[in-house]
């Protein structure tokens, strides 16, 4: 997860699972046959010590809250516990700058 700007000092450990899509191919195993070849094996990245604000401590199941640059993301409503707060992202920023940076080759 790429930092962004959250004072380590300050700055509260969390869990956050970053979810992509499950599956590579539009149509998963239609050129070998087996939809598990077509799993992508990034469609769940956990960073088990990222740093948050203080204050997503006080969101509970069902708050939505916007990490900057990163998405959208809400309170794990299984695994997560206020000893470890778990969040997962449910949307993501589309990534401009990083398509500005392709296009200029840099």
């Amino acid at each position: 997860m790429p930092e962004d700007w959250v004072s380590a000092a300050e700055g509260v450990s969390i869990e956050v699972r970053l979810y992509d899509k499950l599956f590579l191919a539009e149509e998963p195993g239609k050129e070998t046959g087996n939809f598990l070849d077509d799993l992508n094996p990034e469609s769940l990245i956990v960073v088990e010590d990222a740093k948050a604000e203080p204050e997503v401590l006080k969101a509970k199941v069902g708050d939505y809250l916007q990490f900057i640059r990163n998405g959208y993301f809400c309170v794990d409503s299984k695994d997560s516990t206020p000893e470890k707060p778990i969040y997962n992202r449910t949307v993501t920023l589309r990534d401009t700058w990083a398509r500005i940076k392709k296009k200029m080759g840099i």
